[in-house]
């Protein structure tokens, strides 16, 4: 049995989004063709994901220092707390399924916050002497998109920086199995955005047999 973590950084629903519309197809899918695995929706809108504010660091210094977790502020120990229960329960999982649309190049500030709360020295990575190594290398993630212009080919596909910033992440991490699922052109072809959206939704449930 897996530990899936079905990932959503995005404030719409299935009804209103392109991206969350594929992701329930893909998930819907999944859980039909693997019923045994456990599957955990971490809808980063409904989450408490706290920032790394000034008490976190100060909270981080102090556990570095020696101090004991009881030590802490109140606000320390709820920030840090928080973020090393959102850290465990990444590492615990087996596969990853991010569901972000593509907002100015990149994907919705809570997902940046999300990344830097699982992103932590000796757990997803570590350092060595040869430089950085990471620890997730038993997992495998896809990245599900929406896209309202065409950004995988053409002039602006330089400036797609969402796909590409988790892609270097799940690398960092040392995870051997990313992949990405594009929703695209909707909102530049809107007479072709049914099929377009009808299009991905059939390559999703294929994607989800395999996954």
């Amino acid at each position: 049995m897996a530990k899936v973590l079905y990932i959503t950084a995005n404030p719409n629903n299935e009804e209103h989004s392109y991206s969350m519309a594929v992701g329930k197809a893909f998930i819907d899918t999944y859980k039909e063709a693997n019923p045994n695995d456990e599957v955990i929706h971490v809808d980063l809108y409904k989450e408490n994901i706290p920032h790394i504010d000034p008490d976190v660091f100060s909270g981080w210094g102090k556990l570095q220092s020696g101090s004991n977790f009881d030590e802490l502020s109140a606000d320390e120990k709820a920030k840090v707390g928080r973020l090393s229960e959102l850290c465990e329960q990444f590492i615990s999982a087996d596969k990853y399924i991010f569901v972000t649309p593509l907002w100015n190049f990149s994907y919705p500030p809570v997902m940046k916050a999300y990344i830097d709360s699982v992103a932590v020295a000796n757990k997803s990575f570590k350092y060595t002497e040869q430089g950085p190594v990471g620890l997730l290398t038993d997992k495998k993630a896809l990245h599900i998109q929406a896209r309202g212009g065409v950004y995988s080919e053409g002039p602006a596909a330089q400036f797609e920086m969402g796909h590409r910033h988790l892609n270097a992440v799940m690398q960092f991490f040392g995870i051997p199995s990313f992949e990405g699922l594009f929703v695209e052109g909707h909102a530049a072809m809107p007479d072709k955005a049914q099929e377009i959206k009808e299009n991905a939704i059939a390559r999703a449930k294929d994607m989800a047999h395999t996954f």
